[in-house]
């Protein structure tokens, strides 16, 4: 019932910059934590960073220092700033929504965007 849709992605070269975005769409849910994965050709589904309702962000070790996230919880939104970008950050980038309630049920789920490519190479 909860659509995640990703833009942004693209090509760019060694220490350059990019920026990813992701919007929530629905009626009647809260999103508690919302973040960025990415799964490179060969690997799994890793986190790159996740920020809570309540204000906790995590960002995976590879990523600490290069990327920022940023949510506008109102609004449902989420970016992710991505600096100093390496050919090791090459992967496909999935929005999340995790512990997302929807009206008044009583269990959460989580959410998936379609996934949008990410290339850094000259």
């Amino acid at each position: 019932q909860v659509h995640l849709v990703e833009s942004g992605g693209g090509l760019v070269q060694p220490g350059g910059s990019l920026i990813l975005s992701c919007v929530a769409s629905g009626s009647d849910f809260s999103i508690y934590g919302m973040g960025w994965y990415r799964q490179a050709a060969a690997g799994q589904r890793d986190l790159v960073a996740r920020q809570t309702t309540d204000g906790i962000t995590k960002y995976g070790d590879s990523v600490k220092g290069r990327f920022t996230i940023s949510r506008d919880i109102a609004k449902n939104t989420m970016t992710l700033q991505m600096n100093s970008l390496k050919p090791e950050d090459t992967a496909v980038y999935y929005c999340n929504a995790d512990r997302v309630f929807l009206g008044a049920a009583p269990t959460p789920a989580d959410y998936w965007g379609q996934g949008i490519q990410v290339t850094v190479s000259s």
